[in-house]
């Protein structure tokens, strides 16, 4: 429903350009806005007139007329003055006020429409359906991207979104829990995926700059027709979890790009459990130390060669060796080999899934 502080602005503004006394009431006669600080209409005329066939009745020095959404009265009007000019400034507020009505209400209409469909909530037939009614063309392609937020910075980062992405160009904004906002992107025909990742980059860079927000973005894979957003939802939703477990330092983080992240994600625990204890039996490497952890990731980045990964480590060549060597011996994988390479790499992964899955449970 349209809020108080609306009509009290649209009420202003006319009054600022007409000079006319304007007040709202509810049915009870309860005063809504008014652009005087003492209406002087009782309770009793409002209620009567609200209950009477009459579209509009003139009571000494005030017009009231009637403000209807498809039948239903919500409001009454009044306006102070006894001459025509009054009455018709009194029409035109009850005109805008019955089209800013039919906005929020549509708004409000399409918001939970797109909740509905990103839970699955609706059938295939009413999707087609209620989107006709509230004028959302079917067949665009569209992205689902999800802002992760504190419950604290929710308004304010709904606000920035609604700044630069507009339900006239087809994006749709939105949330179904308290930790993050939902853009939902109409996309042109020529997209690709590095735009999806430019809109991701707009997101993070907007929050950041704008309000000093740290957020991360995920994004699932487009969907070709209304129906097919849920998926998108999904994936984003996938996607911000392993983001959050394999790649933490990443802000944005497309679900196409999850590789191996995905398959460990979708594991069952035991399996986990079974495959560490083979490979490293009692010595886990739950807590590596920070210069063990830079020196496999900067040595997995630069292909398993040794010569750049010391030069950019800046140690010399016999340094790095070393710590290879000295890793081998407590986990008994030479990084300098492929295979081994791999597997610790998975490995590594899948414990640090793990200990996500721990934090889970308390």
């Amino acid at each position: 429903m349209i809020s108080s502080q609306t009509i009290q602005t649209s009420i202003d503004e006319l009054k600022a350009i007409t000079k006319v006394d304007l007040c709202v009431y509810d049915l009870s006669g309860g005063v809504v806005a008014a652009t005087t600080a003492q209406p002087d209409i009782t309770a009793e005329l409002i209620s009567g007139f609200a209950y009477s066939p009459a579209d509009s009745q003139v009571i000494g020095v005030h017009h009231l007329l009637k403000i209807m959404d498809e039948g239903e009265l919500l409001y009454v009007l009044v306006a102070k003055g006894v001459s025509e000019d009054v009455y018709m400034v009194g029409k035109i507020a009850v005109s805008q006020l019955q089209n800013l009505i039919i906005a929020y209400k549509e708004r409000f209409d399409r918001n939970n429409f797109f909740q509905n469909l990103l839970l699955d909530n609706l059938l295939l037939v009413d999707i087609y359906n209620r989107a006709k009614k509230l004028h959302i063309e079917a067949a665009v392609p569209r992205a689902v991207f999800l802002v992760e937020t504190h419950f604290e910075k929710d308004n304010i980062a709904t606000e920035l979104l609604r700044g630069i992405f507009s339900s006239q160009a087809g994006d749709y904004i939105t949330a179904v829990d308290e930790s993050s906002v939902i853009l939902i992107k109409a996309l042109e025909p020529d997209y690709t995926n590095e735009t999806l990742m430019e809109v991701a980059e707009v997101i993070v860079t907007m929050m950041n700059t704008e309000a000093m927000l740290n957020v991360r973005v995920s994004f699932g894979t487009v969907a070709p027709e209304l129906k097919d957003v849920s998926k998108s939802y999904k994936e984003a939703k996938m996607a911000l979890d392993v983001g959050k477990i394999f790649y933490a330092e990443r802000r944005t983080i497309a679900y196409s790009a999850l590789g191996i992240g995905r398959l460990i994600y979708q594991l069952p625990m035991s399996l986990c459990k079974m495959f560490i204890e083979e490979i490293f039996g009692n010595n886990v490497p739950y807590d590596l130390d920070e210069e063990t952890l830079t020196t496999i990731n900067k040595f997995f980045e630069n292909d398993l060669n040794v010569s750049e990964t010391s030069r950019q480590l800046f140690v010399h060549r016999n340094t790095l060796v070393y710590r290879i060597e000295k890793l081998q011996k407590s986990t008994g994988l030479d990084l300098r080999d492929f295979d081994d390479a791999l597997t610790f790499k998975i490995a590594l992964m899948v414990v640090n899934y793990m200990k996500y899955q721990d934090s889970l449970d308390y």
